[in-house]
This record gives C-alpha cells, structure tokens and sequence, in this order.
C-alpha cells in the first residue's frame, strides 16, 4: 500500500463503505470491494479475489450477528436455509479458488465486468405472482433441500472465484426462488462467512492476500454493514434496488475494459 495515492486510497474506503451497505442492504454489495481493488490496484486476479474475500470474514460475521437479532435467522425456514447454503458452500468455495488461478488478468477483468452486469440483471428479476419483498420470513419455508444445496454450491464458486461473499448471488437467487428479501439476505450472511474463511485460507496458501489494503477497504465496509442493516429496515427496497442496479451498470462497462 506504500506509494498508494490519496485520491485512489479516498476511492477504496468509500468503495469499501459502499460495499458493506450493500450487503445488508440489498445483498449485492460486496462486488464493489473487488471491482476498486481491480481497478485501481496492481494486484494479479488471485492477489484481487484473495484479498477482498478475507474482508467477508468480518462482514459476513456482522451481517450473521445483526440479523439474528433482529429475528430473520430465529425463524426455522430462514435457519434452515442458511444451513443448506453453507452446506454447499464447503464444497463449492475450493472450486472457485482452484478457478481463479486459471485465468489472466485481462480475461479476469472481462468475467468481472459481465458478472457486475448479471448481478444489477438479478437485481431487477422478479418473477410474476411472487410474494413482496416485505412478506413475512415463513415464505422461505417453499425453497427445496436440493435446491438450496445447489445454490450453495453454484454461488460459493463464483463467489471464492471473484473474492465476493454470499449475498451478492444468493440474495437475487433465493428472491427468485420466492424468498422475502430480509429473510434471503439473512440466510446469505451466514453462508458468506464459510465462502470467506474456507476462501481465505485457500488464498492464504497461495500468498495472495494483501492485508494492508484489506484493512484498508474492510474497516469502512464492516462499519457500512451495521449502516445498510438499519437502511433495509426504514428504506422502500424499491429504493435501494434501484440505487445498487445504477451503481453495478456503471461499473461493469468500466471493469470489462480496465486493463
């Protein structure tokens, strides 16, 4: 981090606050985290995904924390989905480390910048006749078993891939499937935390971990994680869909062809 510019450091802590509001917020934030460490950093892809998937660790143990308290994970659908996620989360996060490695950074560069664009496209995807984001936490009890493992394992692959955690996948996917949205970000956090810590000893053998610029972008995100879980309890989810699909197609055109 030695020699960093101020501006661009100014980018990374509000890109990491930014990140973390997301994640608490709507689900689809943690992508910020990597898209500023890609952008504005020298790091290979592994030194990228490795160093923004050790930030998930905390993030995903905030996001696990306040949401038990405020009661979505008490409720034995949404619990009961959170075990299933992480359940294929132990066995897709390796997959996703061993997927990175495969990759250069410019293709990198190019799978990111499609994979902000399919997030904001989650994003807005609502299925007809669904139940409305603000439906009570039982709804999830209509996601199958098989399912949901299938979930876990899909989004830790992706996610360890790219150094995001849970919520940025499985939040639009178990909203799909007919999750309510506080339900399906509760369930998401607790999945993260397995994607991060199996992620982050995967990266840490393989040296890619920067912690200087973790610390950097981590501390502003886990702070913007306590925010975006008070925001998505008196904001209109409307809303914040809306601000979060801007924020990701900005970006994925700029991400693509950043080289």
């Amino acid at each position: 981090m030695a020699g960093l510019e101020p501006v661009v450091a100014a980018a990374l802590v509000l890109l990491g606050l930014a990140a973390g509001v997301g994640i608490t917020a709507v689900g689809p934030g943690g992508v910020l985290i990597t898209v500023g460490l890609f952008a504005f950093t020298d790091l290979t892809p592994a030194q990228v995904a490795g160093t923004a998937i050790v930030t998930n660790v905390a993030t995903g143990l905030a996001g696990t924390a306040v949401y038990t308290r405020s009661g979505q994970l008490r409720d034995p659908a949404t619990r009961r989905t959170a075990v299933l996620l992480a359940a294929g989360a132990v066995a897709g996060t390796p997959l996703g480390v061993a997927a990175n490695g495969l990759v250069e950074g410019r293709v990198f560069g190019v799978l990111l910048g499609a994979f902000v664009a399919l997030t904001a496209v989650l994003v807005l995807w609502r299925r007809p006749g669904r139940a409305a984001d603000d439906a009570p936490a039982p709804a999830a009890a209509g996601i199958g078993a098989p399912t949901a493992v299938a979930v876990g394992i899909a989004v830790a692959a992706v996610g360890a891939m790219f150094g995001v955690g849970g919520p940025l996948l499985s939040v639009p996917l178990l909203v799909a499937l007919g999750t309510p949205v506080l339900s399906a970000l509760a369930a998401a956090q607790a999945q993260s935390v397995v994607i991060a810590g199996i992620g982050t000893a995967g990266y840490l053998a393989a040296g890619a971990v920067d912690w200087r610029l973790a610390a950097l972008m981590g501390v502003p995100e886990l702070a913007g994680v306590l925010a975006g879980w008070m925001i998505a309890r008196a904001v209109p989810a409307a809303a914040l869909k809306a601000a979060l699909v801007v924020c990701l197609l900005v970006l994925a055109p700029y991400v693509a062809l950043h080289g």
